[in-house]
């Protein structure tokens, strides 16, 4: 269908999965009387108003992001949820395609699409990634900004650190370059533990809801052991008092896993490990009696510390 077409139009579909817009035309040769005939004959289709599909049949995802990016104009990038698909840190499909846009473009409307305005996303596109997209920190830190709760905030700190897509320390330069942030001083707090090697929102809020404001023994994160058996990493080691504090955020716990959680923990326990594992509940809904009871034990191993309350309903430092 683009044989006939110049070399840097074909060269342009290619990279673009197929997709061109009007505005493009120009820059590479392509003639509006020769548009015109692709879409009369039906060799092309439109995709969005000004943006076509140089094929016939159903356009790929990828296409479709094209389509809708590219009737945004030529700064507008994929953003939040989409830019989240392109690079791997969700499988998750958004019904709709987000597109950034700068702050000062008119307002316009794009069919399927949801658009952003931003005053800094010169600085938040990535230099070469296509179809054009913010940067993997910019992408992270807008999703951070889009959920309801502060643990859906932590959820993605966690996905976009877990995955080795970014870092805490990447993500800390990008959030420092934002004049507005919601929960701010927080999100510096969690991407603090996550570089300290909490892996999950849980142990986001173990170190958060549990740990810190009760001021426990710091443990150490993702604590590498090696045993006979091989080397296994325990999510938080009090060494000093041998006592580990093992979460599970799962709500169904598979009869494979909780085996080798208890071969884990007996042979701690051989080892002079006292293992205690805590769910969500134990830390989002009890967090100060998890504190209570990591305390009691931590002073039974040897700990002449003393926990202190975190508010005035918290029971610990009160007897």
């Amino acid at each position: 269908m683009t044989a006939n077409l110049p070399e840097s139009c074909r060269q342009l579909i290619d990279l673009q999965r197929g997709v061109l817009a009007r505005w493009q035309a120009q820059g590479v040769d392509l003639g509006w009387s020769t548009i015109r005939w692709q879409l009369d004959s039906g060799r092309w289709i439109p995709l969005q108003r000004g943006v076509y599909a140089t094929f016939t049949g159903k356009p790929s995802w990828e296409a479709v992001c094209w389509a809708a990016v590219l009737r945004a104009g030529p700064e507008a990038v994929l953003s939040h949820q989409t830019a989240a698909e392109l690079d791997g840190l969700t499988s998750a499909r958004s019904p709709v395609i987000h597109v950034t846009v700068p702050l000062s473009k008119r307002a316009i409307s794009v069919s399927g699409v949801r658009l952003h305005r931003s005053v800094r996303l010169a600085e938040a596109r990535h230099p070469s990634r296509t179809p054009p997209r913010t940067r993997i920190e910019e992408t992270v830190l807008d999703l951070t900004q889009t959920v309801k709760t502060i643990d859906g905030a932590f959820g993605w700190l966690s996905q976009g650190c877990g995955s080795r897509l970014t870092t805490p320390e990447l993500l800390l330069a990008a959030l420092a370059k934002r004049p507005k942030v919601r929960w701010r001083d927080i999100l510096i707090a969690a991407l603090g533990d996550i570089g300290d090697g909490a892996h999950s929102v849980l142990e986001i809020r173990y170190v958060r809801d549990v740990e810190r404001p009760h001021r426990l023994p710091r443990a150490r994160r993702q604590a590498k052991v090696t045993r006979s058996s091989g080397r296994i990493y325990l999510d938080n080691l009090v060494d000093r008092y041998r006592t580990c504090i093992e979460l599970d955020g799962k709500a169904a716990h598979p009869a494979a896993e909780r085996w080798r959680d208890r071969a884990r923990d007996n042979a701690s326990a051989v080892e002079g490990l006292t293992t205690l594992r805590y769910g969500w509940s134990d830390v989002a809904e009890r967090p100060c009696q998890t504190a209570a009871q990591i305390a009691a034990v931590l002073r039974r191993r040897g700990w002449t510390g003393q926990p202190t309350s975190c508010g005035r309903s918290c029971p610990l430092g009160h007897s």
